[in-house]
């Protein structure tokens, strides 16, 4: 009697669990059971062409290589490029001397030298001057007989001459004392931008002339060869970047509830059947897939589907685009809406 007694109770005990494991989920209290999702590998990749059209002179890796950030991946021919750079240096260089001259003004000596020859045309003036005086003097006195009218006027006109000539070396002495207009050093400043900014555009030309790896990949594809005619339109390789992998998967809409973007997962592969891989949700799209149209049946509905993005940790580069994978997230239901506040009482007298 007592043995059938107990074996009574552990019947009990035992079904009571199965009901609960049924209908009350994990059998320990807090703990959630996981989801488990298919899917398949990704990654991004990248294909990587020359933003000039010339002749490919060189490319330096294979397909299969691992290629790091700015690694040179392939060369084009600069020769006709590079005697172009040379001459736009020469004149960018040309055109920085004449700005800073201006910006110099007048040499001590020039301004020396536009003296001097304010000096010699004030000589030149009292020279002339006396000439003229003489002739003038002698013409006077000796009622015209002395000399010729003509004499008198030669006279008159080389002191006239030698006048304005002194006028001007006075002019020129000073705007060699006062430098350049700022008209002019303007304008020559601006015609050196101009020069700069053609030869950094030369010089961008060359430096595109060399492709280089944008990221850390894998070179899934070498698409050109030397010799041939590259261009913008035409990529010399295709990359996969390693770096991040997830794993697309797809949620039903009746377990959406159950995950949020952060939680931790677990990743394993056929191939590596027992190393499994860590990992987190990293995205979840917020558009149903397959939806036939935008309002569903309650019938329908429950066939809805979301993409989930389940990023993988993977340092050593063991998984490939497309290899199938097996996702286990944390089962984590979603918080119950709070419910609704109470309407605040009428107040006494208040008007509807």
């Amino acid at each position: 009697m007592t043995r059938r007694i107990l074996l009574f109770i552990a019947a009990i005990v035992v079904v009571g669990g199965g009901i609960r494991l049924i209908f009350g989920g994990s059998p320990h209290p807090g703990v959630a059971s996981a989801l488990t999702l298919y899917g398949n590998v990704d990654l991004r990749q990248v294909d990587l062409p020359f933003n000039e059209s010339e002749r490919i002179d060189s490319v330096l890796v294979q397909e299969g290589d691992h290629v790091t950030t700015g690694q040179v991946l392939a060369r084009l021919s600069t020769r006709r490029l590079d005697p172009q750079v040379a001459q736009a240096a020469a004149e960018a260089a040309a055109q920085q001397a004449a700005v800073d001259r201006l910006h110099h003004g007048s040499r001590p000596e020039e301004i020396a030298e536009a003296r001097a020859n304010v000096d010699s045309a004030r000589a030149d003036v009292d020279n002339t001057q006396r000439q003229f005086e003489r002739q003038r003097k002698l013409s006077s006195a000796s009622g015209g007989r002395a000399g010729s009218i003509e004499d008198l006027d030669n006279a008159r006109a080389a002191f006239d001459v030698a006048t304005a000539k002194a006028v001007a070396a006075q002019k020129a002495a000073d705007l060699a004392a006062i430098g350049p207009r700022k008209e002019d050093i303007a304008q020559a400043e601006a015609q050196l931008r101009a020069d700069q900014a053609h030869l950094a555009w030369l010089e961008q030309q060359l430096s595109d002339a060399i492709l280089v790896a944008p990221t850390d990949a894998v070179v899934r594809s070498r698409l050109m060869e030397a010799g041939e005619i590259a261009s913008p339109q035409r990529p010399v390789f295709s990359l996969a970047v390693i770096d991040p992998k997830w794993v697309r998967a797809y949620v039903a809409e009746t377990d959406l509830g159950k995950i949020r973007p952060g939680a931790p997962a677990t990743v394993t592969v056929d191939s590596f059947a027992g190393h499994p891989f860590t990992g987190w949700v990293g995205f979840i799209s917020p558009v149903a897939e397959f939806t036939p149209k935008a309002v569903e049946t309650t019938e329908l509905r429950t066939s809805l589907v979301y993409e989930v993005r389940v990023f993988v940790k993977d340092p050593d580069d063991q998984l490939r685009l497309g290899m199938p994978a097996t996702v286990s997230i944390e089962n984590e239901p979603a918080p119950a809406p709070a419910p609704p506040a109470p309407p605040a009482a009428s107040t006494p007298g208040a008007r509807s």
